[in-house]
């Protein structure tokens, strides 16, 4: 028995104990020799395990190879005999014009795309409404070098599909008590949001984004083990680099 399919069983015992090993084993067998090894074993596993989850949710810090293993389960699912389509929270960002009127009107710090309070939580429920109720349906693309949208010419068409695999690195978070908002968590807070009107405003809407997170029925998170991973994952993803070792995985 190769090292690979100790890796594939173990990873299988501990997530989808479940699961047909001899299909798993030939799925993985399938999938591309240059994807990481611990990234094919997840991403078969998920693929068979998927069944009928209609929504996938994939979460985890920046870098840590959240669009990578996304890509790969829809691989797996197409080998395993499923549609799958990936989209992904980023591709919801407000355009540039309404992400300056939030900073006139709000915060300056909003003029800078990431937290909740910065996508188009109506466009996404849209479009995760129409994918999940079997419709074709254009997925938004943003073009983070324009720092906007790509026109909607340019967005894939998704036609009918059995699993729509969504990313991002905040989903699923949910708003905390206004008694934590007080006193600021770090450096930025402290000294560009003294009175704590960003904060509020982030956690105004990660209440707004808990209708997003419902139509999520089965959750793959990637546990970073520090910041420090996130900024050199973020650093090495900025360079066209993939981690090669897949973070602790948590599935449920």
């Amino acid at each position: 028995m190769t090292s690979g399919t100790l890796t594939l069983h173990a990873i299988a015992d501990q997530l989808a104990p479940e699961l047909d090993r001899r299909r798993l084993a030939d799925l993985h067998g399938r999938m591309p020799a240059d994807a990481p090894i611990d990234w094919r074993a997840v991403a078969a596993i998920a693929a068979l395990a998927l069944r009928n989850k209609r929504c996938v949710g994939l979460s985890g810090g920046q870098g840590a190879g959240k669009s990578t293993l996304a890509t790969l389960i829809a691989q797996a699912a197409a080998l395993a005999g499923r549609t799958a389509a990936v989209c992904s929270l980023d591709d919801f960002y407000l355009a540039k014009g309404a992400r300056l009127q939030l900073a006139r009107t709000v915060h300056p710090l909003l003029a800078t795309r990431g937290p909740p309070g910065t996508h188009d939580l109506a466009l996404a429920l849209a479009v995760l409404d129409d994918v999940l109720a079997g419709r074709s349906t254009r997925l938004p693309r943003f073009d983070k070098g324009r720092d906007e949208p790509c026109p909607r010419t340019q967005w894939p068409v998704a036609e009918s599909v059995d699993t729509l695999i969504f990313e991002g690195w905040c989903l699923g978070v949910e708003p905390q008590p206004e008694t934590m908002l007080r006193s600021p968590v770090n450096r930025l807070e402290a000294e560009e949001d003294r009175d704590g009107r960003w904060r509020a405003y982030v956690n105004a809407a990660c209440a707004r984004y808990v209708r997003l997170w419902q139509r999520v029925d089965w959750w793959i998170y990637i546990e970073v083990p520090d910041m420090g991973a996130v900024r050199r994952w973020r650093m090495a993803q900025e360079r066209s680099n993939v981690p090669e070792a897949a973070p602790h995985l948590r599935m449920s």
